[in-house]
């Protein structure tokens, strides 16, 4: 079924007949290995020094006993790690040759993958599990000139540690092996990853390999950098090719048109280079060791595309097929009516895709809908044209300008929000309630209504879009596309910027919601202890109470309330009415105050004391002795009334 296209089973219980445990004549494990032919195993080359020798076993063979062979490293298939000026590591791959050959149908092949938003699993010996057990990991993203990737642990002891260099590397979706692991590092933070070496770095570093490897390479051989002798290419175009490396290097916009006419052997020549050096397999070790002599910023990173195609001549659905491919998506055999656009619709990973060529295509309307598809996927796409014309005209409302609008609305509407119903909202609130830090917050909205007012201006200044490069001798290769105003060309800043202080103005909203409806509760809790206290008193006077509760009052009511002081004031004013008589304080006060009913029948709950005394819920107010229903059952009339109205009330 993986081979049709579905998804593999869930391998946590089996051990896969391909994994190889690598031991020492001591007994130790050295690490791991993938068995690729009946007599080569692929592993680390840190794994086995050159010249030594191994035990190799095959701990996912039938039977009962684990067999065993010696293994001897090949030294002409041997690279070991090396570190460039930057501390980048390469290499580190090496074939091991069997002393005796184990059965055909043990081995596996590598398999040419996207390697970017990819889950995977790995089997390894770490320490504790010479068994060998499965580890899984999620791809992070590339690392370094060599096309090396990282892996995070997805589960708390999932690091590929010591014992498991060499493992196979095993995509989720597909079950097939994409790499083999290296080594791990923590980061300055402790964050803790593994490094993967890709088929196609492998295949690089070790050209042998490449016969038990599978997959089309992700580089049509038209867009190959010739790079064997052939005469010179033309000189490179310097800007061309920085703006080139700065966009494989993820910087820049989702997509990228570019136009690079048939006489422009230079540019074209420019556009080749950053394909070949952006590809993990045919990034040559001359070409990343002759870094320095490059033009400063003009040499893309390793993997910095998933697949580059020349679409002269193809159809939308071989195109989508060729997406599909690579993303592992393969074709159902059994079902006809099986289309690849559907299947990278529904279960597409985004990749960095290259396509040249596209207003040359078979059906340049349908490829366009297809590059629709993939960018709603999240693909990013660098899109060449031989010519401006209608079909690129489209491209670029379609896929560039068009999406930009949507972006740049959604950003304005975004900032609006803020600055409006959410400033007005902020506001009330801030005139109700002191706020814990009123500098962030008018900061935050002072920020958000700048931005507004530069994108606004912007929009202002730029006028309605008349497509890209229809002025008077505009060079479409060169000009700046329509709507972008030099001084707000990159929504991506605007957009994190909406992203912080939507943030803090939101979280500034929640925190003066909460002191809003605290000062809510204590107003209620102050009118019930006043209310307590005027039964309890009888209309004497009391000078103590009074001044707390005439403070307790003047904070709450005060505009903005500062609610920690008011919260002060009105636990000095309780705490005095419950020194007055705390078993009728803390009962009465719960006919005027609900919070403290609430709160006090919260507390019973946890304790246990449900029960309601003798005589029923009814009479609750009864059992506290010289309590205020008892006091108001006493006397009724005129003089009840009075010493409801005794004490101090608020001026």
């Amino acid at each position: 079924m993986v081979a049709d296209g579905g998804i593999s089973a869930d391998p946590s219980s089996t051990t896969p007949p391909w994994a190889v445990r690598l031991r020492w004549a001591n007994g130790e494990i050295a690490g791991a290995g993938v068995l690729l032919s009946p007599d080569a195993v692929l592993t680390c080359a840190h794994v086995v020094p050159p010249g030594s020798h191994v035990t190799a076993e095959f701990v996912g063979a039938p039977g009962p006993r684990v067999p065993a062979v010696t293994a001897r490293v090949d030294e002409d298939a041997y690279v070991p790690e090396t570190r460039d000026a930057d501390g980048d590591p390469s290499g580190d791959v090496a074939l091991l040759r069997l002393e005796r050959p184990r059965p055909a149908h043990e081995t596996v092949t590598l398999r040419r993958l996207s390697a970017p938003h990819r889950t995977v699993r790995m089997y390894g010996f770490p320490h504790g599990q010479s068994g060998g057990v499965w580890l899984r990991a999620a791809i992070v993203g590339g690392c370094g000139r060599d096309g090396q990737v990282r892996l995070g642990p997805r589960t708390p002891g999932g690091l590929a540690g010591p014992g498991c260099g060499g493992a196979g590397v095993v995509d989720d979706l597909t079950g097939e092996v994409i790499g083999i692991v290296l080594t791990n590092v923590r980061d300055r933070h402790g964050n803790a990853f593994s490094f993967m070496s890709p088929a196609e770095t492998i295949v690089r570093h070790l050209p042998r390999v490449a016969r038990w490897t599978r997959g089309p390479a992700a580089v049509d051989d038209r867009l190959r950098s010739r790079t064997d002798g052939t005469p010179p290419a033309p000189a490179l175009d310097e800007p061309y090719a920085q703006r080139l490396a700065a966009w494989l290097r993820g910087d820049g916009d989702q997509v990228k048109i570019s136009l690079v006419r048939p006489s422009q052997h230079a540019r074209s020549a420019t556009l080749l280079r950053a394909i070949t050096l952006a590809d993990r397999e045919l990034r040559t070790s001359a070409s990343v060791d002759r870094a320095s002599l490059d033009a400063p910023g003009t040499v893309p990173s390793a993997g910095g595309h998933d697949l580059a195609v020349d679409v002269t001549g193809a159809t939308a659905a071989e195109t989508a097929e060729r997406v599909a491919e690579r993303m592992g998506l393969w074709r159902h055999h059994t079902d006809p009516a099986d289309r690849a656009v559907e299947r990278i619709r529904t279960g597409g990973v985004p990749l960095t895709l290259v396509v040249v060529g596209v207003d040359q295509a078979a059906d340049p309307p349908a490829l366009l809908d297809l590059l629709a598809v993939l960018r709603e996927r999240g693909c990013r796409l660098l899109l060449v044209f031989r010519d401006t014309g209608p079909v690129y005209a489209r491209a670029r409302d379609v896929l560039v300008d068009g999406p930009g609008r949507e972006r740049r609305a959604r950003l304005v509407a975004r900032l609006r929000e803020l600055t409006g119903p959410l400033a007005a909202s902020l506001g009330e609130a801030m005139a109700t309630v002191r706020a814990d830090d009123p500098a962030a917050v008018h900061d935050a909205l002072y920020r958000a209504g700048a931005a507004l007012h530069l994108l606004t201006a912007a929009d202002r200044r730029a006028g309605p879009a008349t497509g890209h490069g229809t002025g008077p001798g505009a060079d479409p290769a060169t000009a700046d596309p329509p709507g972008r105003p030099a001084d707000v060309t990159d929504l991506a800043v605007y957009e994190r910027l909406a992203d912080r202080l939507g943030a803090r103005l939101h979280a500034a909203a929640g925190r003066l919601e909460a002191l809003r409806r605290r000062r809510g509760e204590l107003l209620g809790r102050l009118d019930g202890y006043h209310a307590l206290h005027r039964s309890l008193t009888r209309g004497a006077e009391d000078l103590d109470a009074d001044a707390l509760y005439r403070r307790a009052h003047r904070l709450l009511r005060a505009r903005p309330c500062d609610v920690r002081a008011a919260e002060e004031a009105v636990e000095a004013y309780t705490a005095l009415v419950e020194r007055a008589d705390p078993a009728t304080a803390r009962h009465d006060v719960a006919r005027h105050d609900p919070a403290t009913a609430r709160h006090d029948a919260a507390r019973r709950d946890a304790a246990g004391h449900d029960a309601a005394p003798h005589g029923g819920p009814g009479q609750v107010a009864d059992t506290a002795g010289g309590g205020a229903a008892a006091c108001g059952r006493e006397e009724a009339g005129p003089g009840r009334n009075r010493r409801e109205r005794g004490g101090a009330e608020p001026s």
